[in-house]
């Protein structure tokens, strides 16, 4: 490699970068060129000593050799990218081909360099590098920034949003315990119709709370088991008063034995309960909800079916959006925050299941949500995706 002046790349001086290769003319010349344009260089003869000092102190930008004793170029890349995923990685080596450029890539590299290379060459790399290293470092914080702002805002509107209008609700409560005499009918009313629109508002920020913590992955755990028909007894147990008022009645149908389903019961319950409660809430009197637990394959099947009032298809195509209410003159009526289903997608979603809902108008609704069986080997897995309704 021919010899000559690295610019700095556009970030700040003294940032740390590794060079790991057993070719010493090549690992004296990439550190002299770093070093002169004024980088924190630590250069390796071989992978074990590398990876041991990138354990101790990760740097922003790795560049590798494939070919080395003891492990090659591909094992520091994985074993780095277990260490700091941020780690920018380039491959340098003089076995360049299709395969292995692709291979590396695979693994976790971000660039390929065949040798030899000119110094222009490697310039460019490390200032491509380097810029992939800042905007990476850049998109790091202000993410950590936007989770402070939506903690505080979570803060706000838990403290002191909602423990007004929890005081308000409460005075409203006890006048409307006064006597006649002293609160004439007409106040009384008023009183009644202010008690309904506060405690709508209260359920908006409960939800909208809850589905903050959903988004922050703090309200679901999918590495504990659950008992799922517990759960729905649960659910069904703490319905039974407005089922009874609204002269609907709800049973559960278990048959056999199921296994635990990945998740925590309070997420699990609150699932249920939005969908336990939307199925009487647009039910018709004298109406039926079946809470139906079934095992299939490898998970744990749901399914809420209703007698209700059903919907079009064209309000499925948005029923799980947040905010979403369906309207019409059945529904004008019945109150809700149209954020109980978002909720119900999002923390299916969490727990790697999925929900997903079929209906008619007129001929009543039937939600099915599926959730992983737990294995007592498994741990947390990334968040897959909830299929939408169809």
């Amino acid at each position: 490699m021919a010899t000559g002046v690295l610019e700095s790349p556009r970030v700040g001086a003294q940032e740390r970068v590794v060079v790991i290769d057993d070719d010493e003319i090549m690992l004296l010349s990439c550190s002299e060129i770093l070093t002169r344009a004024g980088f924190k260089v630590e250069a390796f003869a071989n992978g074990e000593d590398g990876i041991g000092r990138i354990k101790e102190a990760p740097a922003a930008l790795l560049f590798v050799d494939l070919k080395m004793p003891k492990i090659d170029g591909m094992e520091v890349i994985r074993r780095v990218r277990q260490i700091d995923p941020s780690m920018v990685i380039v491959v340098i080596t003089g076995y360049a081909t299709i395969t292995t450029a692709v291979d590396a890539l695979k693994a976790g590299a971000y660039d390929f360099l065949p040798k030899p290379f000119t110094c222009d060459e490697f310039a460019l790399i490390v200032n491509r590098g380097f810029e992939r290293w800042r905007l990476a470092r850049e998109s790091e914080r202000l993410r950590r920034e936007k989770e402070e702002v939506q903690r505080r805002f979570v803060t706000f509107v838990s403290h002191q949003l909602k423990t007004p209008v929890v005081a308000v609700k409460q005075y409203l409560d006890v006048m409307m315990y006064m006597s006649p005499d002293e609160m004439p009918d007409r106040a009384r009313e008023w009183i009644k119709r202010s008690q309904i629109r506060l405690g709508e508002m209260l359920a908006i920020i409960r939800d909208w709370l809850d589905l903050s913590k959903l988004e922050h992955g703090q309200l679901a755990n999918g590495d504990v088991p659950a008992d799922l028909r517990e759960v729905a007894q649960g659910v069904v147990q703490a319905h039974a008063v407005t089922a009874e008022k609204a002269g609907v009645a709800v049973g559960i149908e278990s048959p056999g034995e199921l296994p635990a389903v990945r998740g925590d019961a309070g997420s699990l319950g609150m699932l249920l309960a939005n969908l336990v409660g939307n199925a009487i809430k647009y039910n018709r009197p004298g109406g039926k909800v079946a809470l139906r637990l079934s095992a299939r394959d490898d998970k744990v099947v749901v399914e809420v079916e209703d007698t209700g009032i059903g919907m079009s298809s064209a309000s499925l195509d948005h029923l799980f959006e947040e905010f979403y209410r369906v309207k019409s003159a059945a529904t004008e009526n019945i109150p809700g925050t149209g954020l109980g289903l978002a909720i119900c997608k999002k923390i299916a979603s969490e727990l790697n299941g999925r929900i997903a809902v079929a209906s008619r108008e007129g001929a009543g609704t039937t939600f099915t949500v599926e959730l992983p069986v737990y294995r007592t080997s498994e741990t947390s897995r990334p968040s897959g995706s909830a299929k939408e309704p169809e």
